[in-house]
């Protein structure tokens, strides 16, 4: 098979009619600390789209940017130029309604339950709190958690918090998920079988995915598409790289192939590069 590689520049976004993400030379530039006027420049003139149904990995040195480009997703975070729209439409102010975000911290709720956890969003957005409740706790079954509603997150493993706030994400059947980590504290078996559910979850319907991570292998193991991006400051995609692995698959397997080890050999090739000059500025 031959190796699929190519820079972002070269994919026409006339491929997909309305892609889930589409954004169009997005750059975001903060004051910085280090005096009055100056900037920083956290990612700049990015473009790349994510198409309905994908699944899609970010993969790049530490701090830089893979985070803001979420936050832009999300419309937690106004890019400074540039515009994102969401299938079709532009998103000019506030949230991205069509997304859920899974953060690497746990977002769950100290004071509640799993599944009143889980019901929150439903009862925010006009559920009856018995409909929404009954809605949780089929979520909880579907992730694994049945039995454990009423447990609060301090008697939940990291595992099974991290179910919960899987659940606690899809149940509003959002067509985005957005995740930043989300499995990085685990351990690898934990994190292993986070990884399967995830995508036994994902394959039912399919949701567009935009995954943050710093796993070369979570990443190939996951994706159709892996985006490599530059060292920071002024961030940018640098390369794409499909992922022809067949689907299903169960991680722990995959990770053994010969084609897993070839991508990843070709995508360290160019990731290994700007993880260098992220180190050498730093120590600088």
């Amino acid at each position: 098979m031959n190796m699929a590689v190519a820079s972002i520049g070269e994919r026409s976004a006339a491929q997909d009619v309305h892609p889930a993400l589409c954004f169009e030379h997005v750059t975001c530039t903060f004051a910085s600390n280090e005096g009055a006027g100056k900037t920083y420049t956290a990612v700049h003139d990015v473009s790349l789209t994510v198409r309905e149904g994908e699944f899609v990995s970010v993969v790049g040195p530490t701090g830089c940017g893979k985070s803001t480009l979420l936050n832009v997703a999300a419309g937690l975070m106004r890019p400074s130029s540039g515009a994102l729209s969401v299938f079709g439409r532009p998103l000019s102010q506030g949230l991205n309604r069509d997304a859920s975000y899974l953060f690497q911290v746990d977002a769950l709720m100290p004071w509640k339950s799993a599944e009143d956890n889980v019901a929150a969003g439903l009862i925010f957005h006009g559920k009856p709190k018995a409909e929404a409740l009954a809605i949780a706790r089929e979520w909880l079954v579907r992730v694994g958690l049945d039995g454990h509603g009423k447990k609060y997150p301090h008697q939940l493993s990291g595992g099974m918090r991290k179910r919960a706030g899987l659940a606690q994400a899809l149940v509003l059947n959002p067509r985005i998920l957005l995740m930043d980590e989300p499995f990085s504290a685990l351990d690898i078996q934990t994190r292993h079988l986070m990884e399967d559910e995830l995508l036994r979850l994902w394959s039912e319907d399919r949701k567009s995915v935009v995954f943050v991570t710093h796993d070369l292998e979570e990443a190939i193991s996951l994706s159709d598409r892996v985006i490599v991006l530059s060292a920071g400051p002024a961030t940018r995609p640098i390369a794409e790289f499909e992922i022809d692995l067949e689907r299903p698959r169960e991680v722990a397997e995959i990770r053994m192939t010969q084609r897993f080890l070839q991508l990843h050999s070709a995508i360290w090739d160019v990731l290994r590069g700007e993880v260098l000059k992220s180190y050498a500025r730093n120590r600088s």
